[in-house]
């Protein structure tokens, strides 16, 4: 609980994901590059940036707060800063300070076994040749941008920070693509299955509105981060290039697809819904119909019973 706590106070606000924290070191330039994996915050408190070369410090694990805490210290990190890094509940945004930035991202990945898609909270510090990555979850988000850094002739070792930061944010937006494909493929076969009424109502009325819920979940993660982008672009930091602002652009517009992509799937889902109900109205209809008949028949023959089943002195169609 965060609730009276002052500002700044690092307080871990999600549930454990990774057993042990996961830390990773990469210093590059466009002649050489380094990367090391180690267990401990001391490597990092211990080890100054090189001059002449960019360092990023990836961290997978959000649980540990004195890890954050430490590194917070030694870099000078304002304390605001830690307190998002922790607190998992983060809308996309970027802040800027004097010399510093810090941006924070949903990364979003679908198991389609339950139709849910998860989201992990990304946040990204960076200054002038220095970059920090902190991951809740111990999957590497980032393995192509380390692939890509491991390449000597690659564009990216050749230009400063900023585009590394530009880098590690598409790196997740490009995956939005990957996962709202697999969306889309569910999304064809619910209509299929539908259509040819391979499964039984009610389990599809459910997974109709499972998926409304889950795209609406990740229309919270992603619509707030074109303002964050936006913002990124207009920043006076004095390590941002001019010509990273192209690079930031494109992930502007990348956006802008994957919302209109969120939107054509809603209103899909909305479409199979009344279709859905139509059929199921269809059915009743063709239930009631069935019904009207027997009654038809039946009424007649059950009135012609009752009255000559009643007791009479005197029936004239019988005299």
């Amino acid at each position: 609980m965060k609730a009276g706590l002052p500002p700044g106070t690092i307080i871990f606000t999600g549930n454990k994901r990774v057993e042990k924290t996961i830390l990773s070191k990469v210093e590059y330039n466009s002649e050489e590059f380094n990367e090391q994996s180690f267990h401990s915050h001391a490597t990092i408190t211990s080890t100054p940036p090189t001059a002449g070369k960019i360092t990023w410090f990836d961290i997978r694990g959000l649980h540990d707060t004195d890890l954050i805490e430490a590194v917070g210290t030694h870099f000078k990190i304002h304390p605001l800063i830690l307190e998002d890094v922790a607190d998992i509940r983060q809308r996309p945004k970027f802040e800027e300070y004097t010399e510093d930035g810090f941006v924070i991202i949903r990364a979003l990945s679908f198991h389609p076994d339950n139709y849910e898609i998860r989201t992990e909270q990304v946040g990204i510090y960076f200054r002038e040749g220095l970059v920090i990555s902190f991951q809740e979850c111990e999957t590497d988000l980032f393995a192509a941008v380390r692939q890509r850094l491991r390449t000597t002739n690659g564009k990216i070792r050749k230009k400063g920070t900023d585009y590394l930061v530009y880098a590690l944010l598409d790196n997740i937006v490009d995956n939005y693509f990957v996962v709202f494909d697999e969306v889309g493929n569910t999304i064809e076969e619910l209509e299929a299955a539908l259509l040819e009424k391979e499964k039984d109502s009610l389990p599809i009325r459910h997974l109709l509105h499972t998926l409304k819920k889950e795209l609406f979940t990740a229309r919270k993660s992603i619509f707030p981060l074109r303002e964050a982008i936006s913002q990124f672009l207009k920043t006076d930091l004095p390590f941002v290039e001019d010509r990273t602002a192209p690079y930031l652009r494109d992930l502007y517009d990348h956006l802008i697809q994957i919302m209109d992509i969120l939107e054509t799937y809603r209103e899909m889902l909305n479409g199979l819904q009344e279709l859905h109900l139509s059929e199921i109205n269809l059915n009743m209809n063709r239930t009631m119909q069935v019904l009207t008949v027997i009654t038809t028949i039946f009424v007649p023959l059950s009135f012609v019973a009752g009255v000559y089943g009643m007791n009479f002195d005197y029936m004239p169609e019988l005299r």
